[in-house]
């Protein structure tokens, strides 16, 4: 087993907080990014929410890292060129093309899921699927508003479908339909054969070889883990099969101890290059960065709170009385530390949003300097709809 006859490498707080911010791609300032498909093939997923206060979280994230970015790149990269494709991991979200023959598990973990579910096993048309796939092969991709949705929602139930929603989410989880585009937030479905490209979607791949290149590649992108760090990340793979892989790959692991923000030590494990990895870092930019409240970088609380000392709830689903900050807060990075957060949710739908609220993180001198930039910020990131 990894770890039992090795002395475990000690990774430094700052270290730390510089290899997740590197991994992240936070590390350099937001100018002269690398191309749009590198990014999202570094941070392996992209998040898709709904939600647009600025601007949509898949958006907001891609450009925290290349501030050039605007809304309509996204649509050239992903749904015209099929350099990614949508689909769920803890969420739903936008993955590298390449990822797709790694993607077998998870549509048949989803089908299996499915095919037990009360939600799906209750469809009143068994064949509703095969009509959705026979009127879509005739007339091309469709929304749901496209079909007739005949009975209503279920009564009483959180999150209600109508029976065709449910149908072409079946469909979409496992696979046969996939996300031809979207127009504004709607998604546009499709068949499959039409949207993956052929040579993507006929790469077959062993079940043992997905194991191997989700976890490498989850190890990969967070610089460190833990055997629940590596589940979580796609939430493709399960624990016992993570610490199965730990156990057979010991020549492409090293035991570490990270340091958390406030001295406590944490065993993990990295790839057996981290030293080389550790060496090359270089200090974060000291740029100040309104943060998404589902990028990456935060999206796992519990490391953020223990690299960063930061302590930062997503309040969207709190019922407002309840909220101690507010619907829409943003995290503001400087450098390597959390130092603020602030709400942007009042104002005009266009122009310049004014900062609602601000508070600032213990510790930290706020000056005249850093209002102003912390402003600028926002200004900029105001215009990103634009």
């Amino acid at each position: 087993m990894v770890g039992v006859a090795m002395t475990p490498l000690r990774i430094s707080n700052r270290t730390a907080r510089w290899l997740w911010l590197d991994v992240q791609g936070l590390s350099p300032a937001p100018l002269g990014a690398p191309p749009l498909q590198e990014t999202v093939s570094k941070l392996g997923y992209v998040q898709l929410d709904s939600i647009c206060n600025l601007s949509r979280a898949h958006h907001h994230i891609l450009w925290s890292r290349d501030q050039s970015y605007r809304e309509a790149d996204l649509h050239a990269y992903a749904y015209r060129d099929r350099g990614a494709f949508e689909h769920f991991s803890h969420d739903a979200c936008l993955l590298p093309m390449s990822t797709y023959p790694m993607w077998a598990r998870r549509f048949a973990q989803f089908r299996a899921k499915l095919d037990r579910s009360s939600w799906y096993a209750t469809l009143p048309d068994a064949n509703e699927p095969r009509n959705i796939r026979d009127r879509i092969g005739r007339e091309g991709p469709l929304c749901s508003a496209d079909f007739d949705h005949g009975q209503s929602p279920r009564p009483k139930a959180m999150w209600a479908r109508p029976p065709i929603k449910l149908a072409l989410d079946y469909m979409w989880y496992c696979g046969e339909l996939s996300t031809a585009y979207r127009k504004g937030f709607q998604k546009y479905y499709d068949l499959t054969e039409h949207v993956i490209p052929e040579t993507v979607r006929h790469t077959a791949v062993p079940d043992a070889d997905q194991i191997d290149w989700l976890c490498h590649a989850a190890i990969d992108r967070l610089g460190y883990a833990t055997p629940g760090d590596l589940k979580r990340f796609w939430e493709a793979v399960s624990t016992a099969e993570v610490r199965d892989w730990i156990a057979r790959v010991t020549d492409d692991l090293v035991p570490v101890q990270v340091e958390g923000a406030d001295g406590s030590w944490r065993h993990a494990f990295a790839s057996a290059s981290i030293e080389d990895r550790i060496a090359l870092l270089t200090q974060p930019t000291s740029r100040l960065r309104v943060l998404n409240p589902f990028d990456p970088a935060i999206r796992d609380r519990k490391r953020l709170r223990f690299l960063f000392g930061f302590d930062y709830v997503n309040e969207i689903f709190v019922p407002k009385a309840k909220r101690r900050w507010g619907y829409y807060v943003y995290p503001v990075l400087e450098g390597d530390r959390m130092i603020a957060r602030v709400d942007l949710s009042g104002g005009p739908k266009t122009g310049v949003r004014p900062i609602v609220q601000q508070w600032i993180e213990p510790g930290v001198r706020w000056s005249d300097r850093r209002q102003q930039r912390l402003e600028a910020e926002v200004a900029r990131l105001s215009r990103l709809q634009d």
